[in-house]
């Protein structure tokens, strides 16, 4: 299967394939006689993901000289949080870039990438996809139907809530957050004994407004884009969780493309992801400096003793995910490879 991942190594060279050349007239053609892929996601248009999709449906016309139109969908326009994917498998729209721990409902064994403290940095998270677990993973996604085009990123996410400073794991509890529908993520949430809803990400904000939960956990990015900072008094860095997108296609609809048009996208999304990684640290850097200078959300960062006690709470999280889908996905994590040297 070929993949494009957000890191070069994980690029698979496609020199052997030569694109066929595109009339270029296109432009001029019907919607009937062009390829529409409709795009559809959640976030704003301002954020790694939103800014990623713009740069490939650019792309994309340009490759195939107008004969591919990508049209985009942002903030839930077509489909809400959770629609995506059965739309997606129905054939109602072409390409989405849900969360990993969205597709987790579909294949569960994506839930390790949710794991709490899994990864350091996004480093990694690469490295632990190009082995062998990232394989697995992939294929399990092509098994249920869907085609893995690449992988793009966010970043870690962090904690905010109106109530008090998240310091230590019994601060959450009887707190009201708002989780994906994950069930690792909803399982960390109840080991730390806090009351969950799986709202819709657009939703957030509104809820929060009219006082029906009191936090939720994202990246810098998203809670500047969604403007959650101005209804949220108190966040904590902790690092604790890694937010990626995985790039799909319907299998099917994929392997219905001319091949010179399957080139023209694996081409398109390598060019993007590569950018895409940089811009996504950029404005997750942006983002917490306009928190810090808004002044409206008093910042704690966790020390590493905050840190090992969080760790500790949510320890059997790990044992429980063992004994569902072996112990492989977590020995092959970078922290436990270092640990057997």
């Amino acid at each position: 299967m070929i993949l494009i991942m957000i890191f070069p190594l994980f690029f698979l060279s496609l020199t052997s394939c030569q694109t066929q050349k595109v009339a270029e007239d296109n432009e001029q053609l019907s919607r009937e006689e062009r390829i529409v892929i409709r795009f559809s996601h959640i976030v704003g248009e301002k954020t790694p993901k939103g800014m990623a999709a713009r740069k490939f449906a650019s792309l994309v016309k340009e490759k195939s000289n107008g004969f591919v139109e990508v049209q985009v969908f942002p903030n839930g326009y077509l489909y809400k949080d959770g629609e995506e994917i059965d739309a997606l498998l129905r054939g109602d729209i072409q390409m989405i870039a849900p969360a990993t721990a969205k597709i987790s409902s579909y294949v569960p064994e994506w839930q390790a990438i949710d794991l709490p403290f899994a990864f350091q940095d996004t480093d990694e998270v690469h490295e632990y996809l190009e082995g062998n677990v990232g394989n697995k993973l992939l294929n399990e996604l092509e098994r249920k139907g869907f085609y893995p085009l690449g992988m793009w990123e966010n970043g870690f996410k962090q904690m905010t809530n109106t109530s008090k400073p998240l310091v230590k794991p019994e601060d959450f509890r009887g707190l009201r957050f708002r989780i994906m529908p994950s069930e690792i993520i909803r399982q960390q949430f109840l080991e730390l004994k806090a009351e969950l809803q799986t709202n819709s990400f657009n939703e957030v904000y509104q809820l929060l407004e009219k006082n029906k939960i009191d936090g939720q956990e994202n990246t810098y990015s998203n809670i500047v884009s969604k403007g959650i900072h101005s209804q949220q008094k108190y966040m904590t860095v902790s690092n604790h969780g890694y937010l990626g997108y995985v790039v799909l296609l319907k299998k099917e609809f994929w392997d219905k493309l001319p091949e010179d048009i399957q080139q023209i996208l694996q081409e398109s999304i390598e060019e993007v992801t590569a950018w895409e990684k940089t811009m996504a640290r950029k404005l997750n850097d942006e983002s917490l400096q306009e928190l810090k200078n808004c002044g409206c959300v008093e910042i704690h960062y966790l020390s590493e003793e905050e840190k090992q006690l969080w760790e500790e709470a949510l320890k059997p999280i790990y044992q429980r995910f063992t004994n569902r889908f072996g112990a492989e996905y977590i020995k092959q994590l970078p922290r436990n490879k270092e640990a057997e040297h």
